[in-house]
Formats: structure tokens, C-alpha cells, sequence
């Protein structure tokens, strides 16, 4: 598959597609993106609406642990999280006052913040051509054969990149998230609808084995 056909049809699905979680400042997009790991980003938009309204950078600074956990309970690994949020808001009040930066290096040494979760604030804060890799985009990635089952998510991150062009980069992860999540699904994916279906490996071995 070419690369124009797969921004032609994700133009089609999804002409709008932005991130999918809630924010208004910097920092609460970089505290959603870490809560959103193993957990929905409905589910997160439910928790940083309560978050959020309490504490703002400095207060969660100074918040106790276990008043974090109590309110971001239902994201899962709350105690885990929790130490993670109140750790980003000290090194990012002692460090920044307050501010995200625009530093890889410094983002990514922040607990709870991986390549993915820098992608993601890179690109939506700073405008920076960036793909996270995420489980959708993971899955969509290998369905249509731009990866390997076996490739873990850096090396897809690297594989879309020369795939893709670089000022499609950051539009295209939101769409690939999207399709994957309402549309090639890990459980009983869209198929028959698919304007993909000729290039997807999924779709056509279940064909082979009907």
C-alpha cells in the first residue's frame, strides 16, 4: 500500500481528528496522557475533570498521595500513578515553574513519561511532527503490514516514519488512533466496510480460512 492511499481513506474516516483527551493547559495533557496508560481515555476525561477542578500544577505539588489516588482510582495502577502525578508536578514547579517544555530529554526523564507519552505532548503542545505509538496504532500498523507482529513500539514508530510523510505525521497518529479504536478494533474489527481490505493481512487470512 501506498502511503497516499492510507491519508486519502483516514482523510475520508476522519477529517477532524484531534486528541481524544481532555486539556486546557500543558501539563494537564502530559498528567492525562500518563493516566491514560492501560486505561480509556474516556475513562480519563471522567478522572482530570475532578483532578484538575481541585489542583492545579502547584497544588498537586503539595497534594498528598493518597488524596491523588483517591480521585484517579478508577484509571487503574492508581498508587503507581499517583506517584507519578505528584513527582511531574514537583520537577515541573522546581524545574519550569510550572511549565512543560519543549525538551525530550528533560520530558522523557520525568517518572511515568515514555516516548509515547513525549510524542504525544510534542506534538499536540508544540506542533513537532511526532507518532505515538500506542496499542491502536500498534495494531493497525501490523494488520496492514507497515510492521511486524514482532516489532515492539519503536521500531513501528520508526517503520511509520519512513513510511509517511513527516507533515502527515502528527495528523495521522490521531486518525490511526481513531481507526483503530472505532474502527479496526482488536475484538470483532469493522471489516466488511474496510476501504483497506485488499492491503490488510488480518482481513484477508480470514478470508483464506472461510
Amino acid at each position: 500500500m501506498k502511503s497516499e492511499i492510507l491519508i486519502k481513506e483516514l482523510d475520508k474516516l476522519f477529517p477532524d481528528a484531534r486528541c481524544e483527551l481532555n486539556y486546557s493547559k500543558d501539563y494537564e495533557l502530559l498528567i492525562a496522557t500518563v493516566l491514560s496508560a492501560q486505561c480509556t481515555d474516556k475513562r480519563v476525561n471522567e478522572v482530570t475533570k475532578i483532578l484538575f477542578k481541585k489542583y492545579d500544577i502547584y497544588t498537586l505539588k503539595d497534594a498528598s498521595l493518597k488524596a491523588i489516588e483517591n480521585i484517579i482510582r478508577p484509571c487503574g495502577s492508581y498508587t503507581k500513578k499517583a506517584y507519578y502525578i505528584k513527582e511531574i508536578a514537583t520537577r515541573l514547579v522546581n524545574d519550569y515553574a510550572g511549565k512543560v517544555p519543549n525538551n525530550r530529554e528533560y520530558l522523557e526523564s520525568l517518572p511515568g513519561v515514555g516516548r509515547k507519552t513525549c510524542n504525544v505532548v510534542l506534538s499536540n503542545i508544540f506542533a513537532i511532527p511526532a507518532i505515538a505509538v500506542d496499542t491502536h496504532v500498534a495494531r493497525v500498523s501490523v494488520r496492514l503490514g507497515l510492521a511486524n507482529p514482532e516489532d515492539n513500539v519503536n521500531q513501528i514508530e520508526q517503520k511509520l516514519m519512513h513510511f509517511l510523510p513527516q507533515d502527515h505525521w502528527s495528523r495521522l497518529h490521531h486518525q490511526l488512533v481513531l481507526f483503530g479504536r472505532y474502527k479496526c478494533k482488536a475484538l470483532k474489527p469493522e471489516c466488511s466496510n474496510c476501504p483497506f481490505q485488499k492491503y490488510c493481512l488480518y482481513y484477508n487470512k480470514k478470508i483464506t480460512r472461510n
